[in-house]
């Protein structure tokens, strides 16, 4: 635009009205200047410089002695082949000197190096057995498990059955404990009996399960008189009806039927106190229990006083 080009009236009031503007907007930015100032941002922390390279290696080198040393010592032990029987040998020498622990390893080499071979299959009996003789008897049960699976054709299968029953059986508790492992004791020699009726194992084992059996009479008993001391005397009831009914052939009966009497007294169950009293009788004429039941229902003493001992002595 040329400098002597004269406006029209309407754009020179459109000039003076922006100036006047931009001079009022300007008033009004400076009259409400912020009065805080922005916080300044934190700084970053510097890096610090890198050590010196043998600074470094003196870390490093330590670090490297401690790696080596530990891989030497849980290093696995070097696989070295041997003869069959070599092996099996070395195993049985370690029985003989009780060296259970490292006799079952020896025998569990022989079923790695040697797994088709005979001497694999009673390496792994044996291996049982000497977690038994070591008291180890989760891993002896293991074990003969295995063996009772992988071979149930075997001439030893029995003395498998067997060895694992006596595994449970070395395992009672007492008659305050909980009998979990006399029940597995009992079933696995029962299983002995039943599979293997003719072997050498059965009469033993019959043994074995007449006492298992007597143990967890025990046991019912145990609880039964806890209850009849406390006055639970419905509760003792059932402990030893339970020993009456289901452990018939046990040493515990008597007292069973004599303690039931004595609960029904209690209670106030004559006639039920007199029956089971007169089953006992039958059963066990002439018991001491028998006697007890007899003098505490009739109220009077049946056994003999004893003489009085004088009080002087004569030599």
């Amino acid at each position: 635009m040329k400098s002597n080009t004269v406006l029209p009236d309407d754009y020179a009031l459109f000039l003076t009205d922006l100036k006047e503007r931009i001079r009022s907007a300007r008033l009004s930015a400076g009259r409400f200047r912020p009065v805080f100032k922005p916080r300044p941002r934190s700084m970053p922390h510097p890096i610090p410089p890198a050590p010196p390279s043998s600074l470094r290696r003196r870390r490093v080198l330590p670090v490297l002695a401690a790696a080596a040393l530990l891989a030497a010592c849980f290093e696995p032990e070097k696989y070295v082949e041997k003869p069959v029987d070599q092996l099996y040998n070395t195993a049985m020498e370690q029985m003989m000197e009780e060296d259970y622990r490292n006799a079952a390893k020896s025998f569990d080499e022989v079923e790695r190096q040697h797994p088709y071979s005979v001497w694999a299959t009673k390496s792994q009996l044996m291996a049982a057995y000497a977690h038994y003789q070591g008291n180890r008897y989760d891993d002896a049960i293991a074990a003969l498990e295995r063996f009772i699976q992988l071979h149930p054709g075997s001439p030893d299968i029995a003395y498998a059955y067997y060895l694992k029953g006596l595994c449970y059986y070395e395992q009672i508790s007492d008659v305050e404990r909980d009998q979990k492992m006399t029940d597995l004791a009992l079933a696995t020699l029962k299983d002995v009996v039943t599979r293997f009726p003719e072997s050498r194992y059965a009469r033993d084992a019959k043994v074995k399960i007449d006492l298992t059996v007597d143990h967890l009479a025990g046991k019912e008993m145990e609880v039964g008189r806890y209850y009849l001391k406390r006055g639970n005397f419905l509760a003792a009831v059932n402990r030893f009806k339970t020993v009456a009914e289901k452990y018939q052939t046990t040493t515990h009966v008597p007292e069973a039927l004599h303690r039931m009497s004595e609960a029904y007294t209690a209670m106030g169950l004559h006639d039920e106190a007199r029956r089971v009293a007169a089953v006992l009788g039958h059963n066990y004429p002439g018991n001491e229990w028998y006697v007890d039941s007899y003098e505490m229902i009739e109220d009077k003493p049946v056994r003999p006083k004893k003489a009085e001992q004088p009080w002087y002595k004569v030599w």
